[in-house]
């Protein structure tokens, strides 16, 4: 289910831009310190970002107008599914060449992720996610419980989803696109706006911070939504989500707005971290649970992805991460064994 339909708050736009302007690091500090007591000795000294910018795509690209009466899917995705591969106190996002300046974040997908990255050194990597083609960097704040980091284990879930009620108007995502989902600095309303049930854990949902208390052998899971409606215009923006936005509502439907005509994935983190018992003393590096946020930078294999999107969210497919439906057999996978393209 897509539960975020609208634009990006006015508010939450303020709040990206006044980190951009005074720092991811210094304020995710800082509430991390006011949050939990003197933990500041997991954040980096800040340093102040340099101005961001408008990053043009090579080629523009025009919105596929949605069709009047669009085939109905329940089920329009595919999964990525990436392990942790490593943590640093990196965003090359917000602080490109600022080794150290950032919160704490915690890095899936491509293994080489640091300050430094950009298109050309993601594609020369590694990657830590099931399908070898895609080398894009995914990462969020690293979650502690008192001194000692949490790291999600095993392969988390990725959801590429369609944002939109017309899912064959969904197109993949040019290489080089990134943004930042959501804020370190956004309120407990804004948090809980674009995620499905907020954080939970046992039969404890919808919760806007971290629960007090997790029944033992249980996991603390969060899902929040990306933006899936882009500007076709550029791969980054200065406080890097203008470029993006939520769809809106017309005519009782999900279509994207016309300053952002391009419907493409909508990004969806589900994320499951080992810890449960008393959770007084789990928190994040950017500050308390609503100040969970993630970033993306795409560095798929272009055919690759294509297929995928393709196959499975044009489709109207429920795939797993080879592009392959249980419930729908007769569709075949769009990958192989090696979850590669045949």
């Amino acid at each position: 289910m897509v539960r975020r339909s609208a634009l990006l708050s006015g508010s939450l736009v303020t709040a990206a831009l006044a980190l951009v302007a005074a720092g991811f690091g210094a304020m995710g500090a800082a509430a991390a310190s006011a949050d939990a007591g003197g933990h500041a000795q997991h954040h980096a000294v800040a340093m102040e970002p340099p101005p961001g910018e408008w990053v043009p795509v090579d080629e523009p690209v025009e919105g596929i107008p949605p069709l009047e009466n669009p085939p109905f899917a329940e089920h329009r995705e595919f999964q990525a599914n990436c392990s942790v591969s490593h943590t640093a106190p990196d965003d090359p996002i917000v602080y490109p060449g600022q080794p150290g300046a950032s919160h704490d974040h915690t890095f899936m997908g491509n293994d080489t992720t640091d300050a430094h990255s950009t298109v050309e050194s993601l594609a020369g990597g590694t990657t830590s996610c099931k399908v070898p083609a895609d080398l894009s960097a995914y990462w969020m704040p690293t979650m502690y419980n008192g001194d000692e980091e949490v790291r999600p284990i095993g392969d988390q879930v990725i959801y590429y989803k369609s944002g939109i009620r017309d899912q064959t108007t969904v197109r993949p995502f040019p290489t080089g696109l990134r943004y930042v989902v959501g804020s370190p600095m956004q309120s407990e309303e804004e948090f809980i706006e674009a995620t499905v049930q907020g954080w939970e854990c046992g039969d404890s949902y919808d919760n806007s911070d971290i629960p007090a208390q997790c029944p033992a052998g249980s996991q603390l899971n969060v899902r929040f939504q990306a933006p899936s409606c882009w500007d076709g215009r550029h791969l980054d923006s200065p406080d890097h989500q203008a470029h993006m936005a939520y769809p809106v509502v017309e005519n009782g439907a999900d279509v994207c707005p016309a300053g952002h005509p391009v419907a493409v994935p909508m990004i969806e983190f589900k994320m499951a971290f080992p810890v449960d018992g008393d959770m007084s003393e789990v928190r994040l590096a950017s500050g308390p649970g609503y100040s969970f946020h993630y970033d993306f930078f795409n560095a798929w294999d272009e055919a690759t992805l294509a297929r995928m999107v393709e196959h499975c969210i044009n489709g109207g497919l429920q795939c797993d991460a080879r592009g392959y439906d249980q419930f729908h057999p007769e569709a075949g996978a769009a990958l192989n064994e090696d979850y590669e393209l045949p």
